[in-house]
């Protein structure tokens, strides 16, 4: 078997990407989108009756347009995988709780609209203090939640005490943040970002939180077959293709096979100074959160300004 397959069997695979052709040839169970990714989509020239579609059902307003987009390629991909696609909140609502909210709500109701059970939707939020409390929220009423940008600990600790559905550690921006400040590669299990979501699995496991974990943002085939056995992780169509293409064995490294009578709660109950202060005490954390957050926010904006040409387009014809 190839290293897809075997990965198969120990890992919830889900393709991270807005692309449905690629998601059509890869067979994944899931499928997670951002700002990013819809905005890469969008451009291409087989998606743009998605647009026109979105446009029609939304009259005239920005704000509008967009959310059904992001719920028009949602239910697109939903036609081709067996599980949850994640849908992503507006970045530049993730330092406000109740927008986040609200904003999560409306995303569920326009795929109820289209027919689809909130179970098959993952909210997806930024992991500030304000996004997990929002995810808090919903996850209370029903809604699932996917907490992205996750780079520290006091993140995914604040997210299980939230009994957030899933969390989204970030492998990749963190092995390109410390390849820079170090100056130096790093490879197998040394990797920082193999690391980081190996010492959150453990910890999870351990305290028998029930916040499950979706490694992401990978750079090459290598961090994931050194994740193999994590509960789930979401990878691009391409290095998708390279595992499908490669022959060899691969081993689980991580596994939930923990002795339950030794599992504990964890002792950190964390109120939002103590989040902020522990935080903040990773640097890495702390730049990579700020810089993602921005970087969606800024490809929302190219979204929005898409969506206009395309809506002045419609309106000249």
């Amino acid at each position: 078997m190839n290293l897809l397959e075997q990965l198969k069997k120990v890992t919830t695979v889900v393709a991270d990407s807005g692309d449905v052709d690629s998601i059509k040839s890869l067979n994944p169970t899931d499928a997670t989108t951002n700002p990013s990714l819809i905005l890469q989509a969008a451009k291409l020239p087989q998606y743009q009756h998605i647009i026109v579609d979105a446009i029609e059902k939304s009259a005239d307003n920005i704000d509008d347009i967009c959310d059904q987009l992001i719920v028009n390629f949602g239910c697109e991909i939903l036609k081709h995988i067996p599980g949850r696609i994640s849908s992503e909140v507006d970045a530049r609502l993730s330092f406000d709780e109740q927008g986040s909210i609200d904003k999560g709500r409306k995303l569920i109701s326009l795929y109820q609209k289209r027919g689809i059970a909130k179970e098959r939707v993952l909210i997806k939020l930024a992991a500030t203090w304000q996004g997990i409390k929002a995810a808090e929220q919903l996850e209370k009423e029903g809604i699932s939640c996917n907490l992205t940008l996750l780079f520290s600990m006091a993140q995914a600790i604040a997210c299980a005490e939230a009994k957030v559905t899933l969390i989204s550690p970030f492998v990749g921006r963190i092995l390109d943040w410390y390849k820079k400040t170090e100056n130096r590669e790093f490879y197998g299990s040394e990797d920082p970002g193999v690391k980081s979501v190996t010492q959150i699995y453990n910890f999870y496991k351990e305290h028998n939180y029930k916040t499950v974990i979706m490694g992401a943002s990978f750079r090459n085939i290598n961090e994931i077959t050194e994740l193999a056995g994590c509960d789930l992780l979401t990878i691009s169509p391409a290095l998708l293709a390279e595992l499908q293409s490669t022959q060899g064995n691969l081993l689980p490294k991580l596994s939930s096979n923990i002795d339950q009578t030794q599992s504990k709660q964890s002792e950190q109950t964390l109120d939002f100074s103590n989040f902020s202060w522990q935080h903040n005490e990773d640097a890495m954390a702390v730049e990579l959160l700020s810089q993602g957050i921005r970087k969606f926010a800024a490809d929302q904006c190219q979204l929005e300004q898409l969506i206009m040409t395309a809506f002045k387009l419609k309106q000249t014809n």
